[in-house]
């Protein structure tokens, strides 16, 4: 699934942005997703992972 991180599922939230003069308008923030090589079940795969599960060290990379 796009724009979802594969390890603690974080995904895309909505709301509505507000201007200084209190426009509103509505915006979605996606996450900070990086495609990298990870140990996946003892093989290599290329999965999306946001960068707080990559700081954490919830994700064993492969080289």
């Amino acid at each position: 699934m796009a724009n979802v991180c594969a390890i603690c599922g974080k995904g895309v939230a909505s709301g509505i942005q507000v201007s200084h003069s209190h426009i509103r308008t509505k915006r979605t923030w996606k996450p900070n997703l990086q495609r990298v090589h990870a140990i996946v079940n003892g093989t290599p795969t290329r999965i999306s992972v946001c960068t707080r599960c990559l700081r954490s060290g919830k994700v064993q990379r492969a080289v």
